[in-house]
Formats: structure tokens, C-alpha cells, sequence
């Protein structure tokens, strides 16, 4: 899915819960059932959110690389130079997170060509769905899910996705590469994918 205020949806309004409205709203509309969410870095937070929201139609959630959502926090809270800088930096680009240069992509695990065509197609990241404070139901780690930890963008996961992990219903699945497999190593994502579908699911 393309979110709200991006790439090619970058004219359409993106605000407070906009994203996981927008996730649950599709699954609900294309009365979908045996889901598979997937979200990568920021658009774990929206994920996990939306995979507590839409009930029985979840198969299972599957976090790549990813932050996670935190009732009350947002994904500017857990920002590693702290808060404020990436509150500054936003607010001096328009109200947007400006795009990751190639020089931020080094040690990562991708050629010269995956950097080009990553930076090529990105677009400024809307900054009000980065501040925004999640909302959770009930405990994250209620729901069946996966987390798949890039060792290029560090050996362990923060501190709320350990805690989660510690619970039976999440499992980890590491892999030797940098934060965009999906570009240096898309095999690995998608044999963890693949194993995520129900078997009932596995023909539609």
C-alpha cells in the first residue's frame, strides 16, 4: 500500500491516525480474511495498529526491521538523537521529514544501483504521521507476529521490541543484511512471508 502524503499519494492529506485508518479501511472494504501485514521502519508503527484493529481477519504481522507502536508514543519519541531533533528538523523542512540522502544509506548492504533507485523514488515523509502519539487496544503482544531484525542496522532490537519478544506469541527471525532487505536481500523477507500465509490462504 502507499500511504497517505507519499510517492504518488503525496497531495493526499496525512494526519493524525490517517495511516491506520487507511490500512483497515482497505482490508475491511476488500473484505479481505487471513492477512498478512507487513511493515518496514516507520510503517510498523501504522501496522501494528491496524493489525489489533481488524480482529479475526489477521493471520499474523510481520515487522521488518521496524519500529513498533507504543500506546502514547510516537515514532519521533523513540528517535535515537532524542525527540527534538527530529522535531526541529521537520519543522524546518515544511512540516516534512526530508528523504535520506545516498551517504545515509552506506553500510547497509546495497549497491551503488539499490541506492540510486532507493533515492530516486522517495518523496519527503509527512511529519504529522511521524509525532502522532499511537493508540493500542489491548497488548501488542497478544497478536501473532514476527520480527525480522537486519543486523547491518544493529546486532539487537530496541528495548520494546525485546519485550515483546519475550512473549510466546512473537518470534524473531534475523538476517545479515542492512534496514531495506526488500532491496539487498529480498529472498529472506520473502521465505519469512511465504511461511506467514495460512496454508487455507495459500490458492487465493
Amino acid at each position: 500500500m502507499t500511504l497517505s502524503g507519499l510517492a504518488d499519494k503525496r497531495d493526499v492529506p496525512a494526519g493524525r491516525q490517517t495511516h491506520v485508518r487507511y490500512i483497515v479501511d482497505e482490508v475491511e472494504r476488500h473484505n479481505l480474511r487471513e492477512v498478512v501485514l507487513v511493515g518496514h521502519s516507520y510503517s510498523g508503527i501504522p501496522v501494528g495498529q491496524a493489525a489489533e484493529r481488524i480482529g479475526d481477519r489477521l493471520a499474523r504481522v510481520v515487522f521488518v526491521d521496524s519500529e513498533v507502536p507504543v500506546d502514547g508514543e510516537s515514532f519521533v519519541s523513540g528517535w535515537w538523537a532524542g525527540p527534538a531533533a527530529l522535531e526541529t528538523a521537520i519543522a524546518g523542512n515544511d512540516g516534512f521529514r526530508a528523504p535520506l540522502t545516498a551517504a545515509e544509506f552506506e553500510g547497509q548492504g546495497l549497491t551503488d544501483e539499490q541506492v540510486t533507485r532507493i533515492t530516486g523514488g522517495s518523496t519527503p515523509h509527512p511529519g504529522a504521521t511521524l509525532t502522532e502519539p499511537a493508540v493500542l487496544t489491548r497488548p501488542l503482544g497478544e497478536l501473532p507476529a514476527t520480527y525480522i531484525k537486519c543486523l547491518l542496522d544493529g546486532p539487537e532490537p530496541n528495548d520494546d521490541v525485546a519485550r515483546l519478544l519475550a512473549g510466546e506469541r512473537w518470534r524473531l527471525v534475523e538476517t545479515d543484511t542492512g534496514h531495506w532487505p526488500m532491496f539487498s536481500r529480498p529472498e529472506e523477507p520473502a521465505r519469512v512471508l511465504h511461511r506467514s500465509v495460512p496454508e487455507s490462504a495459500g490458492d487465493s
